[in-house]
């Protein structure tokens, strides 16, 4: 039987939830996604989960926040003061908008207060300090 080790490409279906059961994302009706394990492409916890796993095994894994996307971090959270927002953006608590970084790469990011002299933005990974559950199914190993 095929087991996936580090360095193998392999294809997975997954199904990827909050603890509460609400699901985030998920494979089902696409293509499997394929990776390389080890390569660091993936969150650590998913990458080490499918490391050892025999095509066509499945397993459900709960992965903590740090060997995911980490904690919320207050250095993510950025206060523009409102003069400084275009006029053709009326922000509201909850819109997603994008900002550049120094690199001038874009960054999402999510408006989570405004009020009269800033809004301030969350840039941290909207799955940030979640532990997350995944249902995992190796599919092939190429």
């Amino acid at each position: 039987m095929s087991v996936a080790t580090k360095g193998s490409t392999v294809k997975v279906h997954y199904t990827g939830k909050l603890k509460d059961g609400t699901v985030f994302d998920s494979s089902e009706n696409r293509e499997p996604l394929q990776f390389t394990v080890g390569d660091g492409n993936m969150i650590k916890g998913f990458d080490q989960a499918v490391d050892g796993m025999e095509v066509g095994q499945g397993k459900s894994v709960t992965i903590p926040s740090d060997e995911a996307y980490g904690a919320k971090r207050d250095d993510m959270m950025i206060d523009v003061p409102i003069e400084q927002v275009p006029a053709d953006i009326k922000p509201e608590v909850g819109m997603d908008l994008s900002i550049q970084n120094q690199q001038g790469q874009p960054v999402p990011v999510k408006v989570v207060k405004v009020d009269t002299e800033k809004i301030v933005l969350d840039a941290n990974h909207p799955l940030a300090g979640e532990d997350l559950v995944f249902d995992i199914k190796l599919v092939e190993i190429a």
